[in-house]
């Protein structure tokens, strides 16, 4: 950085801290992180030309800048994984949908790792069974596996009512049988693991525990796509995956970000910016707070050659500001 650039840097970000400081607010746990890392973000929006601060406008061109480009949207929390924050994530411990991986706690045997400014969520094969903890939501224990993998949650830690939620991640390949990553969000009154708050009572896919995937790919179904969908809650704690289902081919072994968003009545998805899909008249139907999940899952019947990887760039959540 020149020192024209430099100075430029100064006054920006004098500029931010007077006039955007006291903007940033309106989160379920409000704190000096969230303050920090939504100025964090700010400035690497309004810096993104100036050299090291960004990539050159990289942060434009990687979503970070997207939210500013209107000046609607507004930052109020942001994880760039620059290191592993318990504020932000917690570990979610459970057995769902016959998966084949145990779910490990604290990074154990790099299920997650956050190095290099990126987070790292793995399924790895250790070759022979080992016990696992986890237990499904009738109280069921997972069967001895090889397999073990990485999920964080943000429950009871960031949690937010509408707006717009945006992750840029990536895989390492792109696609093949029994792969099984997912960014999504649930109803933050889930009463699956962890449960944490007494108002945590409400079941899948219920107003309160309600589901939006922004990212989900399905191995099985063949390589470089992913699905969107919101569940159809069909009463008796049951849900209709299929209905609101949109499938778009991506290059999933490169960055991109993914996103959806409370638009009027509607809920937007889109990727790298660009709408891909909408479902209409579904935005009330999420009144409550959410909480975002990223892990990668297995599912039976398939081998592995090599570990699984799901990078994760950045995380973020935006308000629209009138």
């Amino acid at each position: 950085m020149n020192k024209e650039e430099k100075k430029l840097l100064g006054i920006l970000t004098r500029a931010v801290v007077t006039n955007e400081l006291l903007k940033i607010a309106e989160v379920k746990n409000p704190g000096m992180r969230v303050l920090t890392s939504a100025v964090i973000g700010l400035l690497i929006t309004l810096t993104s030309g100036c050299g090291s601060v960004g990539s050159n406008m990289s942060a434009m061109s990687d979503g970070k800048g997207m939210a500013y480009s209107g000046g609607n949207w507004q930052i109020d929390f942001i994880d760039d994984f620059n290191e592993f924050n318990p504020d932000n994530w917690q570990d979610q411990i459970l057995w769902v949908n016959g998966e084949d991986q145990c779910y490990l706690r604290d990074g154990a045997m790099k299920t997650r790792e956050v190095s290099g400014g990126t987070l790292k969520l793995r399924v790895i094969d250790l070759g022979e069974p080992i016990e696992c903890d986890n237990m499904d939501k009738f109280g069921k224990q997972h069967p001895p596996t090889q397999y073990v993998a990485g999920r964080l949650a943000s429950k009871n830690r960031k949690e937010f009512v509408k707006g717009r939620w945006s992750a840029r991640l990536r895989l390492h390949g792109n696609g093949e049988a029994g792969m099984f990553p997912a960014w999504w969000l649930l109803g933050a009154r889930n009463n699956e693991p962890p449960v944490e708050e007494p108002d945590e009572n409400v079941c899948w896919p219920a107003t309160g525990s309600g589901e939006i995937d922004i990212f989900e790919h399905y191995g099985s179904g063949g390589a470089d796509h992913f699905a969107s969908r919101v569940i159809r809650d069909t009463g008796d704690c049951n849900g209709d995956w299929e209905t609101y289902q949109n499938v778009t081919e991506a290059d999933l072994d490169e960055y991109h970000v993914y996103s959806v968003e409370w638009l009027g009545d509607d809920l937007v998805y889109r990727i790298d910016g660009d709408e891909f899909a909408r479902t209409e008249g579904y935005a009330d139907k999420y009144p409550e707070y959410l909480f975002a999940i990223l892990n990668f899952a297995k599912m039976p019947g398939t081998t592995m050659k090599e570990d699984w990887v799901m990078e994760v760039d950045w995380v973020k959540h935006e308000r629209w500001v009138n």
